[in-house]
């Protein structure tokens, strides 16, 4: 489930631990491997659960190193459709959506961290930035589905005439 043999060795401490300390509270309303075994499924979840620390990265000279998300090393370098579309797409997002947005994967704040600046609850910025996320993936499907069809009739024109002049 860890995919990690020593998270898992943890993980099993971790419940014996958690055994020794509950054991009073166990009734005998059921059997005592039932009672066991959700005492593990409780810890195991509790664990995926628990934010987990990152490790950073540094560099030889002690330096983090700047991460870029794949595709986005130089913006510039977008083409200018592309840029566009994006734009479009973001300023078609309703207010909160495209605050959370931006406040997230644009200037790189964490959930807790607006939740503060905009009052709400940490949930609530999670589910606006979802939300977020699926209407621009929607916009931007919808944007590049249009494209291929206009490069297709495009494509398609430039054939027939080619076709009728080779006639």
């Amino acid at each position: 489930m860890t995919r990690n043999v020593s998270q898992a060795e943890d993980l099993a401490q971790d419940v014996f631990i958690q055994l020794f300390r509950k054991i009073n509270t166990f009734r005998g309303e059921s059997s005592f491997a039932t009672w066991l075994h959700r005492l593990t499924v409780n810890q195991v979840l509790m664990h995926f659960r628990k934010p987990t620390a990152k490790t950073e990265q540094t560099t030889e000279d002690g330096t983090t190193p700047v991460r870029i998300a794949s595709g986005t090393e130089n913006p510039g370098k977008m083409s200018v459709i592309d840029r566009i579309s994006l734009g479009e797409a973001i300023r078609q997002l309703p207010n909160g959506y495209r605050t959370v947005f931006i406040l997230h994967d644009v200037e790189g704040y964490e959930q807790a961290q607006i939740g503060q600046m905009l009052g709400c609850a940490v949930g609530t910025s999670k589910s606006q930035l979802h939300k977020a996320r699926m209407r621009l993936r929607s916009l931007l499907s919808k944007r590049i589905t249009s494209r291929r069809q206009t490069h297709q009739k495009i494509a398609d024109c430039t054939y027939s005439k080619t076709s009728a002049q080779l006639a």
